[in-house]
């Protein structure tokens, strides 16, 4: 029903308000595009009173980062019984944490890479694993605060140990893994397709290289062999129905065929809040599958619900 009112949730205070603003505003005008009735509602504090106020049929969450992902949102929603976007309190919360959304996902048989909750603190003077390693906060999106540490880098990086660092002291550290970046979207129920990211100028797929224009290039669909597409096809969405994911989501992904082509295929994290910027890969991944950006929008709204 078109004529529903959506209150779309953007900006936020998390360290990714910048992304969120930027989702947020590309949602609102695609959605008054297809004719819904839209309140662009930056979120602050005061968001219970604001939306208790306002009363719209369905919340948009555009919010990217802790508060907006993490189930804290999705609660508040909840006890408004406010319908809404993406998935519910405990799969954000899940998906967010990723150690524990990566016991999940390897509990459902979902190749997944070595890791090691840490206190930062404790690994600032002396490698946590044998590197080529990863340290990246635990409960933070786009890359913020992931390092990588290179085979034959004598001590772990200063800045985990540093006051610069703000993401909190506790930290995943993670097995490097050589290969490809690969990344599926879901929709419901199906895995639209992946679509390979290949970063320019970067060493991996970093902030600037998810949110500055030519940043990335992406390769929709992978040039990738069809067995290998369709594996990583059913991995993400077995990953989003085993975390308890609704809506859209996006699984990131390792593919190393170095050594030949099935490779080894591995898990990275699961994504309940992707980007809806203008270069964004679930929108990209979404209209190869045939679905507008209107369109897929769309799906999203009349899809929302509460108890998710």
């Amino acid at each position: 029903m078109k004529n529903k009112h959506v209150a779309v949730l953007l900006g936020g205070f998390s360290s990714e308000r910048p992304v969120s603003l930027s989702s947020g505003k590309a949602c609102a005008d695609a959605l008054e595009n297809e004719g819904y009735r839209v309140t662009r509602v930056d979120v602050a504090r005061d968001v219970g009173s604001v939306l208790a106020a306002l009363k719209p049929d369905v919340a948009f969450n555009a919010l990217h980062g802790p508060f907006g992902e993490d189930g804290t949102i999705q609660g508040v929603l909840e006890y408004l019984q406010i319908p809404y976007t993406h998935s519910g309190v405990l799969a954000s919360a899940l998906a967010m944490n990723k150690e524990q959304a990566k016991k999940v996902a390897k509990a459902a048989g979902i190749l997944v890479a070595e890791s090691k909750v840490a206190n930062r603190f404790a690994i600032q003077n002396k490698h946590p694993m044998k590197p080529p390693y990863v340290v990246k906060p635990v409960n933070e999106g786009s890359s913020f605060g992931v390092v990588i540490v290179h085979e034959g880098q004598s001590h772990p990086p200063q800045v985990i140990g540093s006051s610069e660092w703000k993401y909190g002291d506790t930290v995943m550290v993670e097995r490097y893994i050589h290969g490809r970046e690969l990344t599926c979207a879901v929709m419901g129920d199906v895995a639209l397709g992946v679509c390979e990211i290949i970063p320019t100028g970067h060493s991996f797929y970093d902030y600037d290289s998810k949110y500055v224009a030519g940043g990335s290039k992406h390769e929709t669909p992978a040039k990738i062999s069809p067995n290998i597409y369709q594996k990583i096809q059913t991995l993400a969405l077995k990953a989003h129905q085993a975390i308890g994911c609704r809506g859209v989501s996006r699984s990131d992904f390792r593919y190393d065929d170095r050594h030949s082509e099935n490779g080894e295929v591995v898990w990275l994290e699961i994504n309940t809040q992707p980007g809806m910027t203008p270069t964004s890969l679930v929108p990209e991944i979404a209209a190869h599958a045939g679905h507008s950006f209107g369109e897929l929008l769309s799906w999203m709204v009349e899809d929302a619900s509460c108890l998710r």
